[in-house]
């Protein structure tokens, strides 16, 4: 997923974007970085894995000295999690030095790296980005955003891209507007990020989105004097609707919305084409599933209780008991209140199902509280293909929607009832505010660019 953040023209520059990925961690936690300039001589850098607060701390900030920074939080969608591949990448070539942090994911990366590999480019990871960094070398134009624009002609896919050199930073977005990436105002100097919840965070003032396949260059001399630019053939809008569903965070604007009020508008939908009557009980899965969950019991009068309480102090690692525990690892993250479900008939609402095994195990653990019957309603439709382009979704035969009826999706999870959004029930309520143009390819298999790899 990632999550990418820039700023030029505040002495903060490298303070402010460790804020800002602070804000945006929910989109990658293997691994973190900044790169700062103060607009002449060598750039200061500092990446590694862990998450931005383990990644960071004063002693190392302090090192990243100037007015201009980029940072860059890692989920690998193109690429293993190895040091190589964290951002922002750093290279130098006739253009001088640059750095690049990417959203997204390159459709025919492998193709364009196989055929430089074969007139002699050397990589040095297993990202796509790299890939960027490699044309815009390769580009005859000897100023930075001519040779990226070249760059990105050559690609497919998505990307959200926040390029910095000594003279200027660079904010991108594809012709389709795959991944989000907005711009704001801080001190009279312009800031980006992949959502509103990062400025929020240092005070910004959100301006707008980077519009898909704009171009916008913000000189450090005078950063609010930014020229922008839209080189690419217009294609249709093709935002993802899965960034309503789960992906942003709900205090963040996205495409022009509130995502807390998107979620709570796709429970109201949801509960209109699958209500459960006799409910006792409305119930999300925390903490995602809360909007769309209040939403549903607004629209069914079905009371709404948080009786599924969730840790928020799992790490990336726990000790299991050597006596093993049924379900350990649902029980550690996702606990019952069990008064509150016991000998009622509940409403469990989540914003998807992918593999099935953890709502097969969360319904069990239900019933054992003494849940009298269990209806599960999913707040998207069922996901049937995986995403190329920037989200981690398993593999086809991982997805159990591809290849199991709804009917024996209710029975492999042991639900009373299943009911999913529908997919016009989902583009519906996404486009009543926010505009029509989503891609949906997970739900719909309707992929809107190749997938030449």
């Amino acid at each position: 997923m990632c999550a990418i953040f820039g700023i030029t023209g505040d002495e903060e520059a490298a303070h402010l974007t460790y804020l800002g990925l602070h804000a945006l961690q929910h989109r990658g936690q293997e691994g973190a970085g900044i790169v700062s300039t103060n607009g002449g001589g060598q750039p200061h850098e500092h990446r590694r894995k862990g998450l931005v607060g383990e990644v960071f701390h004063s002693g190392n900030l302090s090192k990243l000295k100037g007015r201009a920074a980029i940072g860059h939080t890692r989920y690998s969608t193109t690429g293993g999690n190895i040091s190589a591949n964290l951002q922002p990448m750093l290279m130098k070539s006739s253009l001088g030095w640059l750095a690049i942090a990417h959203n997204g994911n390159l459709t025919n990366a492998k193709t364009i790296s196989r055929a430089l590999e074969a007139e002699g480019s050397i990589f040095q990871s297993t990202s796509d980005t790299e890939v960027i960094i490699h044309l815009i070398a390769r580009a005859k134009q000897k100023d930075l955003p001519t040779a990226l624009v070249t760059a990105l002609k050559q690609v497919e896919g998505a990307y959200s891209l926040l390029v910095l050199n000594q003279e200027c930073l660079i904010a991108a977005r594809d012709p389709y507007g795959f991944r989000p990436l907005v711009m704001g105002e801080l001190r009279g100097n312009p800031v980006f990020a992949s959502e509103t919840t990062a400025f929020d965070l240092i005070g910004a003032k959100y301006l707008r989105e980077v519009e898909p396949g704009e171009v916008i260059v913000s000189p450090h001399k005078s950063p609010m004097a930014f020229s922008t630019m839209r080189p690419f053939e217009r294609k249709a809008r093709k935002r993802c609707v899965f960034e309503y569903i789960y992906l942003a965070r709900p205090d963040s604007l996205l495409y022009g919305e509130s995502v807390h009020e998107m979620r709570k508008k796709l429970g109201r939908q949801l509960a209109k084409e699958h209500p459960a009557k006799g409910a006792d009980l409305v119930i999300p899965v925390p903490d995602s599933g809360v909007p769309a969950a209040i939403g549903f019991a607004e629209q069914s009068g079905v009371p709404f209780d948080m009786a599924i309480i969730r840790s928020h102090y799992i790490g990336r690692t726990f000790i299991e008991p050597k006596q093993s525990i049924r379900d350990f690892g649902v029980k550690l993250k996702l606990n019952p209140i069990n008064h509150l479900i016991k000998g009622k008939s509940v409403v469990i609402v989540d914003d998807s199902l992918v593999r099935g095994t953890t709502s097969r195990k969360l319904v069990k653990h239900l019933k054992d509280a003494g849940a009298k019957e269990i209806h599960m309603r999913i707040s998207a439709p069922p996901t049937t293909h995986s995403c190329f382009y920037g989200v981690d979704t398993p593999t086809k035969k991982e997805l159990l929607a591809s290849s199991h009826s709804i009917a024996q999706i209710k029975d492999f999870i042991g639900a009373d009832s299943l009911g999913y959004l529908s997919l016009d029930g989902l583009v519906q309520a996404a486009s009543e505010t926010a505009g029509e143009g989503y891609c949906h390819a997970c739900f719909s298999g309707q992929y809107p660019v190749p997938i030449a790899d």
